[in-house]
């Protein structure tokens, strides 16, 4: 997972999310618990660190199988689909932002790069799919900002996969990653995004959705960049 936070010109603040927190202590152990609080309500939302440390489960192997051509992991977190890829002989690279996150991908044998989705990317406008996935429609808290620069990193024609809340949520937050014992990093915008949301911000960013699913508890859109 990954906090993408704005675009390349902006400053960046001293402590960055998702990299100064407890969330890199979590992938170092591969294990939780650790939460997302939002500051408004109070509320901790859990992350499931111990799936994204382990190998891809059901659901993530149906999304790999939809991956063709170069693929890019947009906050790619520890890496188990980049990982996973790149031992089927998948091209694929995972950004994040944390670089336990980076250390822990390229470890697995995955390639990523530290760098938020709005910074320069390389192959700009010619990825073949992009995965968005494990609550990453939230990053940057902004959905249509972020799919508006999807939409510049792949080519014309090219293919999102999505993971939303399974909920028909649409939240704009303020939060921190958390752990159980109250330590915490710094505040950043984050969006929770559901099946009806997501097809708004597409409609209005030139996506086109071509599938949605459902895997156990969790949910899925494909979506297709507009070719002119």
């Amino acid at each position: 997972m990954s906090a993408g936070e704005g675009l390349a010109t902006r400053p960046r603040p001293a402590a960055t999310p998702w990299a100064d927190d407890p969330y890199a202590h979590a992938l170092h152990a591969g294990a939780g618990p650790l939460y997302l609080r939002c500051l408004a309500t109070a509320r901790l939302i859990p992350l499931d660190v111990e799936r994204w440390c382990a190998a891809p489960d059901a659901a993530d192997t149906r999304v790999l199988r939809r991956c063709t051509g170069r693929v890019l992991d947009v906050g790619c977190g520890p890496g188990r689909l980049v990982a996973a890829l790149a031992g089927t002989g998948v091209p694929a690279l995972g950004v994040d932002v944390s670089p336990a996150a980076v250390a822990r991908t390229r470890r697995l044998g995955g390639t990523a790069l530290r760098r938020s989705v709005f910074d320069r990317l390389p192959s700009e406008g010619r990825w073949d799919t992009a995965l968005l996935l494990d609550g990453n429609v939230g990053i940057g808290g902004d959905p249509a900002a972020l799919l508006t620069r999807l939409r510049e990193l792949l080519r014309p024609g090219g293919r999102l996969l999505v993971e939303t809340a399974y909920e028909d949520v649409d939240d704009r937050l303020t939060v921190r990653v958390e752990n159980a014992d109250g330590g915490h990093g710094p505040a950043f915008p984050w969006a929770r995004v559901g099946p009806t949301a997501l097809r708004r911000a597409a409609e209005a960013t030139g996506w086109t959705g071509t599938d949605r699913w459902t895997a156990g508890e969790r949910r899925f859109a494909e979506l297709r960049a507009a070719t002119s």
